[in-house]
């Protein structure tokens, strides 16, 4: 049975400084529910309460259960070791039953705007990181995945292809960032669908995310011009996406992720009006795809 998930950032809560208004575990989680989605990424550190427990319990009294969580991670720097941070994360982990550590390879600057280019040394350290993390993580049961991101030592197409060709992790198909970065989604889907563990659904009007990919705008400031659409109301083929992995036999998450910035405490329903068109977007795919083909 396919799985919908829902993710902090769709409601404007990111780790990223000034990132805008960030709302309460409270309302998010309340709302995630209230939409029917069964399960959350963790969302930044501090939005729940580190200790594993209490997260667990904050979890269990919203009726949601614990996918995992979006971990910005240095992996590329010399003299810089980041597996204490993983078994950090994965004791929290272990209490919370979340089993998807979702990786991006940030590049130690703030924020999405822009990173420096990796060399070969670099190259080397990032990719050995990526299967050490992974041996970690499955250790503790977990899997961890590699989520290409605009801004990351990770972002373009030949730098996907690069992980999948030097590195054993599993990816992140993140539909949004792939699209700004310069990769089809729906084209890597097809070619790679048997190293897909995760997936982030975003829709992304392609407008927007050409300037952003030109430098005309910044990542950030084409989040605020609403470069995030509802699923289905977009750019991107998310019905082609999701009907390649269930053929190929997908039994992981899919996560509704719609990058949100909000300047103050929204009036009315606020973001969760766009997860719900998100959520019953996916949901009339995941139906569709399961229908079988008339005789």
């Amino acid at each position: 049975m396919s799985r919908i998930a829902g993710a902090p950032i769709s409601w404007g809560v990111c780790e990223v400084p000034n990132w805008g208004y960030q709302l309460t575990p409270e309302r998010v989680l309340a709302e995630m529910h209230d939409v029917g989605l069964a399960a959350t990424e963790l969302g930044p550190e501090g939005f729940l309460p580190s200790d594993p427990q209490e997260m667990a319990a904050v979890l269990e009294s919203h009726h949601l259960t614990a996918v995992g969580g979006f971990t910005p991670l240095l992996m590329h720097q010399e003299g810089h070791d980041p597996l204490p941070e993983i078994s950090r994360i994965l004791t929290g982990y272990d209490a919370t039953g979340a089993e998807v550590l979702v990786l991006s390879a940030v590049s130690g600057l703030d924020g999405y705007d822009a990173r420096p280019i990796l060399d070969d040394a670099g190259w080397t350290r990032l990719l050995d990181n990526l299967d050490r993390i992974a041996h970690l993580a499955a250790e503790h049961g977990v899997r961890a995945v590699l989520h290409p991101h605009v801004g990351t030592m990770i972002e373009s197409g030949p730098e996907v292809e690069r992980v999948l060709e030097g590195s054993s992790i599993a990816l992140c198909l993140d539909t949004g960032h792939l699209l700004i970065g310069g990769t089809d989604p729906a084209e890597l889907t097809r070619q790679s669908a048997d190293r897909i563990a995760h997936t982030h659904l975003k829709d992304v009007d392609s407008t927007i995310a050409d300037k952003v990919r030109a430098g005309r705008l910044t990542y950030t400031e084409g989040v605020v011009r609403g470069m995030y659409r509802p699923l289905g109301t977009g750019d991107v083929d998310i019905a082609a996406i999701v009907n390649t992995l269930q053929g190929a036999g997908y039994t992981g998450w899919y996560t509704l992720e719609q990058d949100t910035i909000l300047t103050e405490e929204p009036r009315g329903e606020g973001p969760v009006h766009d997860v719900r068109i998100s959520a019953d977007h996916v949901r009339d795919v995941l139906n569709a795809s399961s229908t079988p083909m008339p005789r």
